[in-house]
Protein backbone atom coordinates (compact mmCIF):
# COMPACT_ATOMS: atom_id res chain seq x y z
CA UNK A 1 0.00 0.00 0.00
CA UNK A 2 3.22 2.69 0.80
CA UNK A 3 3.84 1.49 -2.11
CA UNK A 4 1.15 2.42 -4.31
CA UNK A 5 1.02 6.11 -2.22
CA UNK A 6 4.67 6.68 -2.97
CA UNK A 7 4.83 5.55 -6.70
CA UNK A 8 1.26 7.55 -7.04
CA UNK A 9 3.13 10.96 -5.33
CA UNK A 10 5.73 10.32 -7.67
CA UNK A 11 3.77 10.52 -10.45
CA UNK A 12 2.36 13.56 -9.34
CA UNK A 13 5.61 15.16 -9.10
CA UNK A 14 6.90 14.09 -11.92
CA UNK A 15 3.61 15.55 -13.74
CA UNK A 16 3.91 19.18 -11.66
CA UNK A 17 7.35 19.38 -12.83
CA UNK A 18 6.81 18.92 -16.16
CA UNK A 19 3.87 21.52 -16.21
CA UNK A 20 6.01 24.27 -14.32
CA UNK A 21 9.05 22.92 -17.22
CA UNK A 22 6.62 23.48 -20.08
CA UNK A 23 5.35 26.62 -18.78
CA UNK A 24 9.13 28.46 -17.96
CA UNK A 25 9.36 27.02 -21.89
CA UNK A 26 6.48 29.12 -22.98
CA UNK A 27 7.40 32.62 -21.54
CA UNK A 28 11.11 31.80 -22.73
CA UNK A 29 9.70 31.20 -26.47
CA UNK A 30 6.88 34.14 -25.73
CA UNK A 31 10.09 36.58 -24.49
CA UNK A 32 12.42 35.38 -27.74
CA UNK A 33 9.02 36.35 -29.72
CA UNK A 34 8.41 39.38 -28.28
CA UNK A 35 11.85 40.71 -28.59
CA UNK A 36 12.01 39.54 -31.71
CA UNK A 37 8.93 41.54 -32.91
CA UNK A 38 10.37 44.63 -31.00
CA UNK A 39 13.56 44.69 -32.41
CA UNK A 40 11.59 44.65 -36.06
CA UNK A 41 9.28 47.05 -35.48
CA UNK A 42 12.62 49.26 -34.49
CA UNK A 43 14.53 48.49 -37.41
CA UNK A 44 11.27 49.41 -39.62
CA UNK A 45 11.28 52.69 -38.09
CA UNK A 46 14.92 53.42 -38.54
CA UNK A 47 14.44 52.15 -42.19
CA UNK A 48 13.42 55.41 -43.60
CA UNK A 49 15.48 58.29 -46.20
CA UNK A 50 18.33 60.25 -44.08
CA UNK A 51 18.36 62.97 -46.20
CA UNK A 52 21.30 65.86 -45.87
CA UNK A 53 20.74 69.15 -48.25
CA UNK A 54 23.48 71.59 -49.48
CA UNK A 55 23.33 74.76 -51.54
CA UNK A 56 26.39 75.93 -54.50
CA UNK A 57 26.62 78.54 -56.26
CA UNK A 58 29.63 79.18 -59.10
CA UNK A 59 29.98 81.26 -62.06
CA UNK A 60 32.00 80.30 -65.31
CA UNK A 61 32.77 81.41 -68.51
CA UNK A 62 31.48 79.42 -71.39
CA UNK A 63 32.96 80.11 -75.39
CA UNK A 64 32.95 78.07 -78.17
CA UNK A 65 34.40 79.09 -81.69
CA UNK A 66 33.86 78.31 -84.99
CA UNK A 67 36.58 78.61 -87.59
CA UNK A 68 36.11 79.00 -91.43
CA UNK A 69 38.75 79.27 -94.79
CA UNK A 70 41.75 77.63 -93.04
CA UNK A 71 41.14 79.37 -89.53
CA UNK A 72 41.27 83.23 -91.56
CA UNK A 73 38.05 83.91 -90.71
CA UNK A 74 36.20 82.83 -86.90
CA UNK A 75 33.08 83.27 -85.49
CA UNK A 76 33.02 83.00 -81.14
CA UNK A 77 30.16 82.49 -78.92
CA UNK A 78 30.47 83.06 -75.48
CA UNK A 79 27.97 83.60 -72.34
CA UNK A 80 28.49 84.01 -68.43
CA UNK A 81 27.22 81.36 -66.87
CA UNK A 82 25.93 81.79 -63.23
CA UNK A 83 24.64 78.54 -61.25
CA UNK A 84 23.08 77.53 -58.16
CA UNK A 85 22.18 74.49 -57.24
CA UNK A 86 20.56 72.54 -54.62
CA UNK A 87 22.21 69.31 -53.67
CA UNK A 88 21.03 66.30 -51.38
CA UNK A 89 22.81 63.51 -50.18
CA UNK A 90 20.40 60.26 -48.99
CA UNK A 91 20.48 57.26 -47.69
CA UNK A 92 17.52 55.20 -48.50
CA UNK A 93 17.24 52.57 -45.17
CA UNK A 94 14.55 51.26 -46.56
CA UNK A 95 16.75 49.04 -48.81
CA UNK A 96 19.03 48.38 -45.44
CA UNK A 97 19.43 44.06 -45.68
CA UNK A 98 19.58 42.44 -42.36
CA UNK A 99 19.42 39.13 -40.76
CA UNK A 100 17.86 38.47 -37.36
CA UNK A 101 19.28 35.04 -35.31
CA UNK A 102 17.01 34.56 -32.22
CA UNK A 103 18.97 31.54 -30.72
CA UNK A 104 22.05 33.56 -31.10
CA UNK A 105 20.56 36.41 -30.10
CA UNK A 106 22.13 38.62 -32.84
CA UNK A 107 21.37 40.94 -35.56
CA UNK A 108 23.76 41.10 -38.67
CA UNK A 109 23.53 44.32 -40.84
CA UNK A 110 24.24 42.56 -43.90
CA UNK A 111 24.22 45.59 -46.67
CA UNK A 112 24.25 49.24 -46.05
CA UNK A 113 23.28 51.10 -49.32
CA UNK A 114 25.10 53.86 -50.87
CA UNK A 115 24.31 57.54 -50.81
CA UNK A 116 22.63 59.17 -53.25
CA UNK A 117 23.66 62.22 -54.65
CA UNK A 118 20.77 64.40 -56.62
CA UNK A 119 22.31 67.50 -57.88
CA UNK A 120 19.08 70.07 -59.38
CA UNK A 121 21.30 73.07 -60.82
CA UNK A 122 19.09 76.45 -61.62
CA UNK A 123 21.39 77.82 -64.51
CA UNK A 124 21.36 81.38 -65.75
CA UNK A 125 22.96 82.99 -68.81
CA UNK A 126 24.48 86.49 -68.81
CA UNK A 127 25.78 88.76 -71.43
CA UNK A 128 25.37 85.76 -74.48
CA UNK A 129 27.40 87.06 -77.54
CA UNK A 130 26.75 84.86 -80.74
CA UNK A 131 26.19 85.57 -84.53
CA UNK A 132 23.98 83.86 -87.19
CA UNK A 133 26.96 81.54 -88.19
CA UNK A 134 27.75 80.35 -84.74
CA UNK A 135 24.68 80.46 -82.57
CA UNK A 136 23.84 78.78 -79.43
CA UNK A 137 22.31 75.13 -79.42
CA UNK A 138 21.45 72.48 -77.58
CA UNK A 139 24.50 71.06 -77.98
CA UNK A 140 25.96 73.65 -76.18
CA UNK A 141 23.52 74.17 -73.27
CA UNK A 142 23.99 70.05 -72.86
CA UNK A 143 27.81 70.65 -73.03
CA UNK A 144 27.18 73.51 -70.22
CA UNK A 145 25.11 71.26 -67.88
CA UNK A 146 27.58 68.49 -67.89
CA UNK A 147 30.76 70.68 -66.88
CA UNK A 148 28.05 72.26 -64.11
CA UNK A 149 27.47 69.44 -62.53
CA UNK A 150 31.31 67.94 -63.11
CA UNK A 151 31.97 71.16 -61.42
CA UNK A 152 30.06 70.57 -58.62
CA UNK A 153 30.67 67.24 -58.12
CA UNK A 154 34.06 68.34 -56.98
CA UNK A 155 33.16 71.00 -54.73
CA UNK A 156 30.67 68.37 -53.67
CA UNK A 157 33.41 66.22 -52.68
CA UNK A 158 35.57 68.89 -51.30
CA UNK A 159 32.76 70.06 -48.92
CA UNK A 160 31.46 68.43 -45.65
CA UNK A 161 28.25 67.27 -47.16
CA UNK A 162 28.70 63.63 -47.44
CA UNK A 163 30.20 63.87 -43.92
CA UNK A 164 27.25 65.18 -42.21
CA UNK A 165 25.06 62.78 -44.78
CA UNK A 166 27.23 59.60 -42.98
CA UNK A 167 27.19 61.14 -39.81
CA UNK A 168 23.29 61.37 -39.77
CA UNK A 169 23.51 58.19 -41.07
CA UNK A 170 25.46 56.64 -38.50
CA UNK A 171 22.89 58.47 -35.79
CA UNK A 172 19.77 56.73 -37.31
CA UNK A 173 21.86 53.36 -37.18
CA UNK A 174 23.06 53.44 -33.30
CA UNK A 175 19.45 53.22 -32.59
CA UNK A 176 19.20 49.82 -33.29
CA UNK A 177 22.63 49.74 -31.15
CA UNK A 178 21.17 51.42 -28.21
CA UNK A 179 18.05 48.64 -28.59
CA UNK A 180 20.23 45.42 -28.82
CA UNK A 181 22.08 46.63 -25.86
CA UNK A 182 19.36 47.00 -23.58
CA UNK A 183 17.80 44.17 -24.66
CA UNK A 184 21.11 41.63 -24.23
CA UNK A 185 21.36 40.99 -27.74
CA UNK A 186 24.53 41.48 -29.65
CA UNK A 187 24.60 43.73 -33.04
CA UNK A 188 26.96 42.51 -36.19
CA UNK A 189 28.21 44.42 -39.20
CA UNK A 190 31.32 43.96 -42.10
CA UNK A 191 31.94 40.73 -39.92
CA UNK A 192 32.70 42.36 -36.52
CA UNK A 193 30.34 42.80 -33.14
CA UNK A 194 29.23 46.52 -33.30
CA UNK A 195 29.52 48.32 -29.28
CA UNK A 196 29.95 51.74 -30.63
CA UNK A 197 28.67 54.30 -32.72
CA UNK A 198 32.86 54.72 -33.60
CA UNK A 199 32.79 51.28 -34.88
CA UNK A 200 29.99 51.80 -37.59
CA UNK A 201 31.73 55.02 -38.41
CA UNK A 202 34.98 52.85 -38.94
CA UNK A 203 33.43 50.24 -40.98
CA UNK A 204 31.45 52.71 -43.28
CA UNK A 205 35.07 54.45 -44.27
CA UNK A 206 36.46 51.09 -45.37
Amino acid sequence: MLKRILAGAGIIILVILAFKYCEFKKDDDSTIEYNTNLIQQQILNVGKLVVTEGHFSEVITYKNQEKYLMDMISFEKKALVVVNANVTVAYDLHKMKYDIDEKNKTITILNIPKEEITINPDIQFYDVEQSKLNPFTGDDYNKINKSVKANLAKKIDKSTLKTNAQNRLISELSKILIMTNSMGWKLQYNGKTIESESEFNQDLKL
